[in-house]
């Protein structure tokens, strides 16, 4: 397949739980070992050979957009949400126009990982199939994620296909903010704030919701201590 270069990068978020570091400052520009989160996303996008990057704005939004501004390896577009925040769906509807129709990357602004076998990027994207699926989700064991203290989010069949967690007290794997979605999918989505997950559930029950599993160690900086345990495990080496 035609490898993607387009990426849409979620970084609206207010990034209430990372409070106080997110009083002034954007959650995409909190900084982890010395640079921020989004900066950590868009290396590794950029590395995998995305050239154009959406990335969606609200909170602090002209402290990220003169950021993004300094980004001379990536074409940015901004998808504006100053008026309204829309959450993950509602914020890849509103993208729409910006995505193309190839299939693309969506990333979360944090996540940080180690890649102790090769690329993880490069790992979804080998595995996309647009014959059986409609996106195609990385997923984290339990037992190899710091920063996540959830019940996880996912069975995964032998075939790739997911099946949620639903009532189940807890599920092997947990999605860890990085997804290859074919942009086709979104343009029945409704244009109102809301989530992703219904839409997920949808696509499972369709048989079209795949996931691969990452061979590394997922950081979820979701809150000041995250961040701290992941510069902690960042300044430890491999």
């Amino acid at each position: 397949m035609t490898r993607p270069t387009t990426a849409m990068v979620l970084a609206a978020g207010l990034g209430t739980r990372l409070r106080p570091l997110t009083l002034q400052t954007p959650k995409a520009l909190v900084a982890v070992a010395g640079r921020p989160l989004i900066d950590h996303m868009l290396d590794r996008l950029a590395a995998a050979g995305i050239t154009r990057v959406v990335v969606n704005v609200h909170a602090h939004a002209d402290q990220l957009e003169a950021h993004l501004a300094g980004r001379r390896d990536l074409q940015v577009t901004i998808s504006d949400e100053r008026g309204a925040l829309l959450e993950t769906g509602g914020g890849l509807k509103a993208a729409r126009r910006h995505l193309g129709e190839a299939p693309i990357l969506v990333a979360n602004i944090d996540s940080i990982w180690t890649e102790p076998h090769g690329p993880l990027i490069d790992h979804l994207i080998g595995a996309w199939d647009a014959g059986t699926m409609d996106d195609l989700l990385t997923l984290a064991p339990l037992e190899h994620s710091l920063g996540f203290d959830g019940p996880g989010d996912f069975f995964r069949g032998a075939d790739g296909r997911l099946v949620p967690r639903g009532d189940a007290p807890r599920a092997p794997h947990a999605y860890m903010g990085l997804h290859m979605l074919n942009p086709a999918v979104i343009d029945g989505w409704p244009d109102s704030a809301h989530g992703i997950f219904g839409h997920w559930l949808g696509m499972a029950r369709a048989g079209r919701l795949h996931g691969v599993v990452m061979d590394g160690l997922w950081m979820h900086v979701g809150d000041p201590a995250a961040r701290a345990a992941a510069e902690a495990r960042l300044a430890s080496g491999p």
